[in-house]
Parts: structure tokens; sequence; C-alpha cells
């Protein structure tokens, strides 16, 4: 990187924490507690000693490139990792243990800690195409969608069938969504809202990457890292990863605007901290209030 590309980047990661740590302490996100806002969430973290790089994955946000990467980190080859068929976290967590709250907190004092986010919608929608659309067949995630489609599609009332696709539609999915949220029911990692992922008002971070500067952001945490000899700021799916505005729109005009304002509320924090806006997905959807019924 030139030297005015470091600058620029050095300035933007800077008021990203600024920004970050002025809008937890706003929200009273920045005090210790119980609950799981007001305590660190260490489980999710990969710890590398050797080379001091801390992340939290945030899934669907570059994690495969980054898994990949931590795996390469860890001492496997790439010669291994492209013929292997275990799951990549499933690698990382062998060469990775889960650290303690406390411990995680020791070993930021001498790291660079890391995390990727995007706009929750985004990611969402990433989540939803990747898990459930996509879904191969006898898997968990084709199971939990069949088990949407059979309590949140309609019947046929000559049939009393259910017409459509095998997996859950995307209003069929943020239905089931929002009512296990408003039940408090624990969710799938690949929708669950950053800031009960990562706690980033509990965590110091360093670096700060956004998709929308991944790369300049990526390469700039390499060189800091000094891992640049086992990695390179690439961007492994990168056409699954970006959705156009025409994919964007097909999807959220499925919902109700009064849907769109209830996914807000769930990941209002992830907007919240790092800067993101719902205005341009509420304008998508149809105006009309939807009721949330839900099913068991």
């Amino acid at each position: 990187m030139e030297e005015a590309a470091i600058a620029e980047t050095e300035k933007r990661l800077y008021e990203r924490r600024k920004f970050l740590a002025d809008k937890c302490a706003k929200e009273g996100l920045d005090r210790p507690g119980n609950d799981s806002l007001h305590r660190p969430n260490a489980w999710e973290f990969l710890v590398n000693r050797e080379y001091h790089l801390i992340w939290c994955n945030v899934f669907k946000a570059a994690s495969t490139s980054w898994m990949y990467n931590f795996n390469l980190l860890a001492g496997y080859s790439p010669q291994f990792l492209k013929a292997s068929k275990a799951v990549p976290v499933s690698l990382a967590r062998q060469k990775y243990p889960r650290y303690t709250a406390d411990e995680l907190n020791k070993f930021l004092n001498d790291s660079i800690s890391f995390l990727i986010v995007r706009h929750p919608f985004e990611r969402l929608l990433s989540a939803y195409r990747d898990k459930l659309e996509h879904s191969l067949p006898h898997t968990f995630h084709s199971n939990l969608g069949a088990h949407i489609v059979w309590n949140y599609r309609s019947r046929d009332p000559k049939t009393n069938g259910r017409h459509g696709p095998r997996y859950p539609l995307f209003e069929e999915f943020v239905q089931w969504l929002l009512c296990q949220w408003k039940a408090g029911n624990e969710l799938d990692m690949h929708w669950t809202p950053v800031v009960i992922f990562c706690t980033p008002c509990q965590v110091r971070f360093d670096v700060i990457a956004k998709f929308e500067t991944l790369h300049e952001d990526q390469d700039y945490l390499i060189k800091q890292a000094h891992v640049g000899h086992i990695i390179k700021p690439e961007w492994k799916n990168p056409t699954r990863g970006v959705q156009t505005k025409d994919v964007i729109k097909n999807y959220f005009a499925q919902l109700s605007k009064s849907q769109i304002k209830d996914l807000y509320e769930m990941f209002r924090y992830d907007f919240v901290l790092f800067g993101y806006s719902p205005d341009e997905y509420i304008a998508l959807g149809r105006d009309e209030n939807t009721v949330l019924i839900c099913k068991n």
C-alpha cells in the first residue's frame, strides 16, 4: 500500500472505532452486565497466538475467505485445505481452542483484533439465499426450510396442499425468523446479530473492516499483522457475496414495510453501531401492515 493509502485507511479505521465507542456509550452497551449484550462472548473468537491476530467470525461477512486464511495461519497447507472434505470451521477449531473472556482480554493486549461487518439486511439476505434457497438435500438447513414451509406457507383451499418451491420463500423465512426473535429463541449463527455474536461494545477491536472497503481494509490488516507471506487479501465466493440492487429489490419487495421495520428492530444495534440505514430497504416494501402470526 502507498503511504497515502495507508494514512487514509488508518483515518477511516480510527473514525469507525470512535463511532462505535460513541454509539456503545449512548446505547448503554459498554457497561458490564450479565445478559448477552453486556458480557464478552469469547466463544466465537479465533485467537492466533503465533501471529498475534484475533478475529470474531461474523458468518456471511467474508467468513469463507478468513476461515481459509486462519486455517493457513494454523499450519494447514493450501493443498490439504483444497482436498479436505472437512468443514473449514471444524478444522479451525482443532487448532484454535475456545477461550474464556478473561483469557481473551489478556490476549488482546498484544494482538490485533478485527471483525468484518456488512449491511445487516445484505448479510441476512445472503444467509437466506446460501443456507435455505440453495440448501443441499438432507442437511440441517434443508430440514429447517421444510419446517418453515410446513408452518408458514398458505394451503391451497381446494387441495389442502402447499404449492411453491421446496425451500421457504424470503417472506416465509422472515415471518419465521421474526417469530423466533420475538420468542427469545437462540438464533442460527448465520443470522444472529453481530452485537450478540461478537459483543463489539464489550471487546476492543483494532480493525473494523467493512464490505464496502473490504479490499483496502484487508490489505492494511495483512500488512499490519505481517502475515502477507502466508495469506493474500483475496475474497473467496465474491460473486455469491455481492448482491446487486436488482437482486435485493426482488427479495425485499416480497415483504411489507411493517415486516422490514420489524427486521430493523431485530438488527437495530447492528445498524446503529456500524452506521447503516434501513431506509432504502423499507422503501422497497409493500405499503401494508402485516400481522405476525407465529406457529410452533
